[in-house]
């Protein structure tokens, strides 16, 4: 039975064997449609929107919005400089 809406679901064979492949260890206590909504941010009359915090990059000095809390001991970079370091650490 489905905690979020209460029907009653099937595990089937196929998502049974997807479970085992990941590892999980327990058995879904949604039904699909819950998991979807849930996933899309739309679970529980949640909202999907995220909180999103202004800094300035590290690098270029940019102001830019992050969906962290930054800390104070760690830089942070706008997403094009971001990108550059990652690119050039691959």
């Amino acid at each position: 039975m489905c905690k979020d809406c209460g029907n009653e679901f099937v595990f089937t064979a196929g998502e049974q064997e997807f479970y085992a492949e990941k590892g999980f260890q327990n058995e879904p206590s949604r039904c699909h449609e819950c998991r979807a909504a849930k996933k899309h941010g739309r679970g529980n009359g949640g909202d999907s929107s995220r909180k999103m915090y202004e800094v300035k990059c590290a690098q270029c000095g940019k102001t830019t919005q992050v969906p962290f809390e930054p800390k104070t001991d760690r830089p942070v970079y706008c997403r094009d400089c971001f990108s550059a370091r990652r690119d050039r650490n691959e």
